[in-house]
């Protein structure tokens, strides 16, 4: 791409710059004949100049901030196509690592690197004359020639656009190497959302510790996730492009990776490598991996997989690079579990004590299948169960207690299940089928102390609703917006950091699930001069539409606000909270049922009422609220009930009223 070739934005990133919907871009666009026209992409997708969309947009009075990583990730997209678009990602990131490791050649030797001429790229017939003036500079070959040597491919470094290695270099210099590439990863991955398959934050976190230290590989590495806490990383990965990243993203870190690029299953690329651990979240129902081909694999150790139980043929590759007694934590849909094809092989893997733990992430799957290669010692007569859900705080607790003494007492959803009872025509894995039967008197105190909840609950419900006088003609109340309410210094906005220093600590943390489900601080963190405290009376929401008034004892406790919230304090005086957060709520309510894709809050309006009256409404909505947290928890109340029912019945620790015997 040329120098003076125009960095290109879309109708989506016009609207994250401005911090407006979709639908305000397409407004500005209909409504304004002065608004930039389109240079490029299609009717649909227009491509606009990003320097005439900020000079027009600056031009009409409204705010419009482009970060330098932004910048960089614009220039990006408009030097190749999507298809490409990972490629240029590494090799930007080739080019970060070079600096990464030569920081202080880069420092001497860069502004006649990026001096803008073309010769800096390796030439295709071998021209590396270069002029007077820079012969004492490397070229950019040479800067990164000891960097390709670790990674799965050596990219094509061919694209003629000094501007962009400026920009990447200056954004190196501010954020560091790798943190410019985590940027660049993420806003590669968001644009790929469809065809890549990242594994979720939270399980990979899970994963990482369970694997402890030492040599960890993933055969299905993807862009890298499971591997970042790893010590002594190893991966394959099908895709060169993806290959490349992960390697890159390691290699900024420290660790001596080595990834290398090809099919796991059919082309083992780490063939005879035994890593401490294996984590691996593979591809899903995949039917072409392989079965014609691998028939006779000595992979195959516990079956083979039948064509249509890919899963199982993952699981025991990576059983073939764990080293003896070492663990291999892998995905697997929760189907899995008690497909009829696979009954063999599970029923393998836990006579030969290979299968430790079903581990249930969630209705639907995917499930998390902890295994150990066994090393000779005699096989375990316990496999542990968990049903995790959403809580995967209990799995770790769990694991340790069962693989310490698989005899012990298992709390909460945890339970170890006897394999000889788990080895009958149908090997059923699936965690539902085997909930803990409890004791007649055990089940009669929760059943009825779940009745009981349920009945108390219940009976507060007639008394809920607020009185409400019905008008045969609408109110019309003169208004304002949230933005001349900030102004007027009533409401002043604050916004959570990003990302907090520490993910537990001393310090509580108000989450975005706490503040949707009216729930205490459930998080933690460290000290930090850059938290918001929230306070009583603060109005707390969620990027999904939840608003809560902070209450005395959230306030009390010293929490802090956590991320993807915002906080609106109001003055007191003049403005009530409860009365604020209402109209907030039924604005962002309106949004959901319209076009509109975001809320501008700023343009929110708000009646403009004494404040008396405003204490009034505060209270009708401070009441409504309340009945749907009542509502909630009745709700709640009500399914361990039914659940309880339905299992006390079934089990025969009840049965219907009136019966004789």
């Amino acid at each position: 791409m040329e120098e003076s070739q125009e960095i290109t934005v879309n109708a989506g990133d016009i609207a994250r710059f401005a911090d407006v919907g979709r639908a305000a871009v397409s407004n500005w666009r209909r409504r304004h004949d002065d608004f930039p026209q389109p240079i490029g992409g299609t009717a649909s997708s227009p491509l606009f100049s990003l320097s005439e969309v900020t000079a027009w947009l600056r031009g009409n009075g409204k705010s419009f901030e482009v970060s330098l990583g932004d910048l960089v990730w614009q220039r990006m997209r408009t030097a190749v196509d999507d298809l490409r678009l990972g490629e240029l990602v590494g090799q930007v990131g080739v080019f970060l690592l070079s600096l990464h490791r030569d920081p202080e050649s880069w420092r001497e030797h860069g502004p006649r690197v990026l001096s803008g001429d073309r010769r800096i790229w390796p030439s295709p017939v071998g021209d590396g004359s270069r002029s007077s003036g820079d012969r004492d500079a490397p070229s950019l070959a040479t800067l990164v020639a000891a960097t390709t040597a670790d990674l799965p491919r050596a990219p094509d470094l061919r694209p003629h656009d000094p501007a962009l290695l400026r920009l990447v270099s200056r954004l190196a210099r501010e954020n560091g190497p790798l943190d410019a590439f985590e940027f660049l990863c993420a806003r590669y991955v968001e644009v790929h959302s469809r065809q890549l398959s990242v594994t979720r934050d939270d399980v990979a976190a899970l994963m990482t510790r369970l694997a402890g230290g030492g040599a960890v590989l993933d055969p299905a590495c993807g862009v890298g996730t499971l591997l970042l806490g790893a010590n002594t990383p190893l991966g394959q990965e099908l895709s060169e492009t993806n290959a490349l990243l992960t390697a890159v993203r390691l290699l900024l870190r420290g660790a001596p990776a080595r990834i290398v690029a090809g099919d796991s299953l059919r082309e083992d690329g780490l063939a005879g490598a035994l890593a401490d651990a294996v984590l691996c979240d593979p591809p899903f129902n995949e039917r072409a991996w392989g079965y014609d081909e691998l028939t006779g694999d000595s992979r195959w150790e516990y079956g083979l997989p039948p064509r249509s139980e890919p899963e199982l043929a993952w699981v025991q590759h990576c059983l073939a690079h764990v080293r003896p007694g070492g663990l291999v934590a892998i995905l697997m849909p929760a189907a899995a579990a008690s497909r009829r094809p696979g009954k063999r092989i599970r029923g393998n893997l836990l006579r030969a004590g290979a299968l430790r733990a079903v581990i249930s992430l969630g209705p639907g799957g995917p499930d998390l299948w902890l295994l150990r290669r066994p090393a000779g010692e005699r096989p375990p007569s316990q496999v542990l169960m968990v049903d995790a859900g959403e809580d995967l705080s209990v799995v770790e607790p769990a694991w340790r207690a069962f693989t310490a003494d698989p005899e012990a007492e298992l709390t909460g959803d945890s339970r170890t299940v006897r394999i000889i009872d788990l080895l009958d025509d149908e090997v059923d894995l699936a965690t539902g089928r085997h909930r803990p039967q409890q004791g007649g008197m055990d089940f009669a105190r929760d059943f009825t102390a779940a009745l009981d909840r349920f009945r108390e609950a219940s009976a507060a419900l007639p008394k809920s609703p607020p009185e409400l006088e019905t008008l045969t003609e609408r109110q019309e109340l003169p208004t304002t917006t949230v933005g001349e309410l900030v102004k007027a210094g009533l409401v002043t906005i604050l916004a959570a950091p990003s990302k907090l220093t520490a993910d537990s600590g001393p310090v509580p943390v108000l989450t975005a699930e706490d503040a949707a489900a009216g729930t205490p601080p459930s998080g933690g963190t460290v000290p930090d001069p850059a938290l918001v405290m929230v306070g009583p009376g603060d109005i707390v929401t969620t990027v999904l539409g939840a608003v809560r008034v902070v209450a005395d004892s959230v306030a009390e406790a010293g929490a802090a606000l956590g991320p993807q919230l915002t906080l609106y304090r109001v003055d007191p005086e003049r403005l009530d909270p409860h009365f604020l957060a209402g109209f907030l709520r039924s604005a962002d309510s309106s949004r959901v049922h319209s076009s509109s894709s975001r809320l501008d809050v700023r343009r929110a309006r708000v009646p403009v009422l004494p404040v008396a009256e405003q204490r009034r409404y505060g209270e009708a909505f401070r009441e409504l609220a309340a009945m749907e947290d009542r509502l909630r928890e009745t709700a709640a109340l009500g399914e361990t009930l039914i659940r309880l029912g339905f299992d006390g019945l079934a089990d025969g620790h009840l049965r219907p009223c009136g019966q004789g015997g």
